[in-house]
């Protein structure tokens, strides 16, 4: 097949100079702190990918733009689609009883499919609990050098849930919001249960497999990271004194479905735009997905925000120590935002990575969906917790 010129354009990603406004975006995002980012943008002037930063300290390299990176909480949104082609099946009744699936939990059977999906369980956080009145719950190690000395650490599944079910629910089932990675730990158990096979096995059959989404990774508890990619790093104190460590390569089993998965911009893009297009679940049930619950705007694993210019995105974020992760979509699939932030040595302390990450998520957003108008999307955003 012979391509034209006009063809050859087409299949050419747009480079900073092209759209200068994106790579001045990306280089301000870096210089707040980050060490490295990476951006795709899919829109009606075609595809743009740029990164700014380095992909290692003390290198002068800037990220590659088809890298690998832990997406962390994007993960949920992987799961919920898996789940819901499930109930599209027939296999998995979306308001059935979690509990008729998981038995050997004994969860209150109050709790439905879909409120594991949605957070309305009410169930603790195995990854601590933060209270209106100040009040944290801890649950399993994520700060400091407790976390740094457990980085290879492998958590099962079941024991991440059984924590959590140790400590006293949130609320009654369905009478409320609260994000909890429990649910989606829960969700993947299901998912196994029902299927037979592991949910790497059924994600690849399900979703990677048919989107050729070669770049995605369900690791298990496994540390490695594919090439090319950035690394991520843990500024923390210990002892009076401050810290930088490299924790590109941990076990994820500590956050399992609720955010262990690694992709590619491109490969988020795939997968976000075919969601949104309708060509993962039927459309009653990507209507179900994208019905936002009204005190926070969350569906059945996506965020559905409003922007500042009047539009809609459906998107779900991701971030713990050293990463983070944005996957923005218009509802119909056409225009698309992912990128990758990894975290270097700026003093920044865990609260200020979070308000830098929202900033950043904001700033393209609006450069992105609003033309660069002044403002900033909804700040409907995932709570500043690890894999939020």
């Amino acid at each position: 097949m012979s391509i034209t010129p006009t063809d050859q354009d087409k299949l050419t990603p747009r480079t900073g100079q092209d759209r200068p406004e994106l790579q001045k975006a990306i280089q301000e995002i870096v210089d707040s702190g980050f060490a490295g980012v990476q951006l795709r943008v899919h829109d009606e002037r075609g595809e743009w990918v740029g990164s700014a930063g380095v992909r290692k300290l003390g290198e002068t390299a800037k990220p590659a733009t088809n890298g690998h990176f832990r997406i962390g909480s994007n993960t949920k949104t992987f799961v919920a689609t898996l789940v819901l082609q499930l109930v599209a099946d027939g296999k998995v009744g979306l308001d059935a009883p979690a509990d008729d699936y998981l038995p050997e939990f004994d969860l209150d059977r109050q709790i439905t499919v879909r409120m594991l999906l949605q957070h309305t369980s009410g169930l603790f956080n195995f990854t601590g609990e933060y209270y209106p009145d100040g009040t944290v719950v801890p649950g399993i190690p994520w700060q400091g050098q407790e976390y740094v000395d457990g980085l290879s650490h492998t958590y099962q599944p079941e024991e991440l849930v059984r924590l959590a079910l140790s400590k006293p629910a949130r609320f009654e089932p369905g009478t409320d919001w609260s994000y909890s990675n429990t649910n989606y730990v829960l969700a993947k158990l299901l998912i196994e249960k029902v299927t037979g096979r592991s949910l790497a096995e059924e994600m690849q059959r399900r979703i990677l497999g048919p989107l050729g989404l070669s770049g995605t990774v369900v690791p298990g508890a496994s540390p490695e990271i594919p090439e090319p990619h950035a690394h991520g790093y843990y500024r923390y104190e210990d002892a009076g004194q401050w810290k930088v460590v490299d924790v590109t390569r941990m076990s994820p089993s500590w956050v399992s479905a609720a955010g262990d998965m690694i992709s590619t911009t491109e490969d988020l893009h795939t997968f976000i735009a075919a969601l949104a297009g309708g060509k993962l679940i039927p459309a009653p049930l990507l209507a179900e997905m994208c019905k936002p619950y009204p005190k926070i705007g969350y569906g059945l694993g996506v965020f559905v925000q409003e922007t500042d210019c009047g539009g809609t995105v459906i998107t779900h974020n991701g971030g713990f120590f050293g990463w983070g992760a944005l996957m923005y979509s218009t509802p119909d699939g056409s225009k698309t935002l992912t990128a990758s932030l990894t975290t270097g040595d700026a003093a920044l302390d865990f609260a200020a990575t979070a308000e830098a990450f929202q900033k950043a998520q904001q700033r393209l957003v609006n450069e992105v969906f609003c033309g660069g108008q002044a403002g900033s999307a909804d700040e409907t955003a995932e709570p500043a917790q690890p894999a939020g």
